[in-house]
């Protein structure tokens, strides 16, 4: 079976991260007390963007519950591995600077005195000029819409996932 690419649908992403920034989608568990909900909700905007998910065990990119989804669904750091190392089906990204984003694409921040990358933004708007000033975010965890990204106190790193589409199975 060969793979089909998709484009990445960037308007129902944001449609998406707006219309649950301040809410839970039922059809998703909320992790706000058990680690945080932002990579969930990220995950949630870039199917809404897609359609496609990947149900690779372990390695994949899904979620069925809570106790049947994928490790990158719900977490920052496999989110990022995932979609910068896909070459099979659901999305797929590059880690790019942030002249090169659009609306859509996600943010992962790292935060003074830890270790690992632990928030993921949605870019839902972008006004201007490409600086941090004029780049908003939507997320979960602390919940937010149209927030400055140059508002995030504490960033020691920040870096930028750039959706380049997506690809299924033609059957």
């Amino acid at each position: 079976m060969a793979l089909k690419e998709i484009a990445y649908d960037r308007t129902r992403a944001v449609e998406y991260a707006r219309e649950w920034a301040y809410r839970r989608n039922p059809l998703f568990y909320d992790f706000s007390e058990i680690g945080g909900d932002c990579t969930n909700y990220a995950s949630q905007c870039v199917y809404a963007g897609c359609k496609i998910m990947n149900f690779t065990p372990t390695y994949g990119w899904y979620y069925i519950n809570i106790n049947d989804r994928a490790p990158a669904w719900t977490s920052v750091e496999y989110l990022y591995k995932f979609l910068t190392t896909n070459d099979n089906v659901g999305p797929y990204a590059i880690d790019v600077d942030v002249d090169m984003v659009e609306v859509g694409d996600l943010v992962q921040l790292r935060f003074l005195g830890k270790p690992v990358f632990g928030h993921t933004p949605v870019i839902t708007k972008i006004d201007g000029e490409k600086v941090f000033d004029n780049i908003y975010v939507a997320a979960h965890s602390v919940d937010c819409d149209c927030r400055p990204l140059s508002t995030y106190n504490n960033v020691a790193q920040t870096r930028f996932l750039h959706i380049l589409g997506a690809r299924y199975k033609e059957i």
